[in-house]
């Protein structure tokens, strides 16, 4: 049975068997039976690499651990709100740090600012035609990735429907404003910006 720690572009963890690009964590979210529990532990919320350094915990979701989560791509990661880890991507670390012009704690606060209100998961209003590509915008409930002049819907296996990209008016933005400023500097980090099912995408 597939475990519960895929996350969506809206910081959903989900159980799915589809497997993803980058890993991460946002402390611990389960219980000693593996059952998830709450849907953050911490403010720091970090992506890393799939494999650093050699290290493997098996079984995941160990007691009184952090949760092992994963992320489709890093455009998935953002639009959650996760920033690169400063452990297995310090060059990326450093990097985002110089661009939002805060280090840890403080970008770490700011970005659970934009991701998180009282109601829940904290939406952007945003002029859609100013969007970078690998942005996400909410649209009939479900998460889209921008991409040039189209839209992407997100699914847990990678990115399905096509729909071309409004160019005039208003748009619910999930990434956080903070992620959205670190992908308009071009931003390639040490992990997949994007799923291999974005190729062919205007823009990809």
């Amino acid at each position: 049975m597939p475990l519960q720690n895929r996350v969506t572009p809206l910081s959903e963890l989900i159980a799915t068997p589809a497997r993803g690009l980058v890993y991460g964590n946002r402390g611990c979210l389960h219980d000693g039976t593996g059952a998830i529990r709450r849907r953050f532990a911490v403010k720091r919320w970090i992506a890393c690499r799939l494999e650093f350094k050699g290290w493997h915990r098996t079984p995941l979701l160990q007691p009184g651990r952090f949760t092992e989560l994963f992320f489709l791509d890093e455009a998935t990661g953002f639009a959650a709100g996760h920033r690169p880890c400063a452990l297995c991507r310090r060059a990326d670390y450093d990097r985002f740090v110089a661009l939002v012009g805060a280090r840890a704690d403080e970008a770490d606060e700011r970005l659970h600012a934009e991701r998180l209100d009282r109601r829940g998961r904290r939406l952007h209003p945003a002029r859609s035609e100013d969007l970078p590509d690998g942005a996400f915008v909410l649209e009939d409930g479900e998460p889209w990735l921008v991409l040039g002049g189209e839209l992407a819907r997100w699914t847990p296996d990678g990115y399905g429907e096509r729909r071309p990209r409004r160019r005039g008016g208003e748009a619910a933005l999930i990434t956080p404003p903070t992620l959205v400023d670190v992908l308009r500097s071009g931003w390639q980090g040490s992990v997949p910006l994007l799923h291999p099912s974005a190729v062919g995408v205007v823009g990809a």
